[in-house]
């Protein structure tokens, strides 16, 4: 008994700790290589419903359905799959089966850690950047091919500073999409919010472009895209210049954040550049068509491998931060809403 009671008092504090556990297997070995990952099948399914429904007429109204019917595929799904585990394990309770209580306590921990670690995507980036910094010192072309790697703009064509800018503004970019984005939705609506934030996310990467074939199409998934990063784009920013030091920035971020064409990718790009005292942005092709963009910050200097350097270590500092606000907000909501229960 008092193993189980102390289960019922430990039980809002579960979802914390398995968040936890992930980021520490994020923090060792990044996205699991060699292993399916659940994006590719996120991107698969995206793929085959782009591949159906792009064409002939309706395309706005067709790529929105299968945006909201997507999200709503992984939300119900999760949800579903969590009380079925929350169901078993009450019967566990009821039958007494205390061997089974504590098995099964420990494999769903083990579980949805994995789970959350496949949602979480800060070391594989940073390994990616210092990667692309080493390959553009070696040889140019070396370095549009690994960045390549983790942006969407065509590189064959890019100088070596735009190599090095644009492996720093997707650094900026994906600390708030593969790292705070995710825990912020995790604390708010648990493990169905973060994996149809990464779907929402997913499709916007897939088919959010302002291209001929996705203009319409895409612009749904775009739009919520837009709204689920709205408020962890800038708590990203916020972050990045408290562990910095630089509030005193908050000024500069708010100015240049708002003049990207993404209504968030701005914030911590600029925060980013600011810090850096560099400047990002400017015309890139994307799928052979040149898309321009305002220039964020106001120095047009060298990147460096120290700037790289120091980028890294922001964010670390801020996955730290959100790790630990999402843990207790976590933990607080779950005891307020559990506690007539337990």
């Amino acid at each position: 008994m008092i193993l189980i009671d102390f289960l019922l008092i430990f039980f809002p504090f579960f979802p914390s700790l398995c968040l936890f556990f992930a980021w520490l297997l994020d923090r060792r070995w990044g996205d699991p290589a060699g292993f399916f990952h659940l994006i590719v099948a996120f991107g698969r399914m995206i793929a085959f419903g782009e591949r159906l429904l792009n064409r002939g007429k309706y395309r706005l109204l067709k790529g929105g359905l299968l945006a909201v019917s997507y999200m709503a595929i992984v939300f119900f799904s999760t949800a579903l799959a969590i009380l079925s585990l929350l169901f078993f394990f009450y019967y566990l309770f009821v039958v007494g089966d205390l061997f089974g209580i504590v098995f099964f306590f420990l494999l769903t921990i083990t579980l949805y850690s994995i789970v959350l670690f496949y949602y979480l995507a800060g070391t594989t980036l940073i390994r990616e950047v210092k990667m692309v910094f080493a390959a553009v010192d070696r040889s140019l072309e070396e370095g549009r091919q690994q960045v390549s790697r983790i942006v969407g703009r065509d590189t064959a064509a890019l100088s070596a500073q735009e190599v090095r800018t644009a492996a720093l503004e997707t650094l900026s970019e994906n600390l708030s999409d593969g790292v705070v984005a995710p825990m912020f939705w995790f604390g708010w609506l648990g493990l169905p919010g973060m994996i149809t934030y990464k779907m929402i996310n997913t499709l916007d990467s897939m088919i959010g472009y302002k291209t001929e074939r996705y203009i319409r199409f895409g612009r749904v998934a775009a739009k919520i895209d837009d709204v689920a990063n709205f408020l962890p784009a800038r708590i990203t920013a916020l972050m990045m210049l408290l562990v910095s030091g630089r509030l005193d920035l908050l000024p500069f971020v708010l100015r240049y954040g708002k003049k990207h064409t993404s209504p968030n990718s701005g914030y911590p790009e600029a925060a980013l550049a600011g810090i850096l005292n560099c400047r990002f942005g400017g015309t890139h092709d994307y799928f052979g068509e040149a898309i321009s963009k305002p220039y964020i910050g106001e120095t047009d200097r060298v990147l460096t491998y120290e700037d790289m350097q120091r980028a890294i270590r922001i964010n670390r500092r801020v996955e730290v931060l959100m790790l630990l606000l999402t843990m207790l907000f976590h933990a607080v909501l779950l005891s307020f809403v559990l506690s007539p229960y337990l």
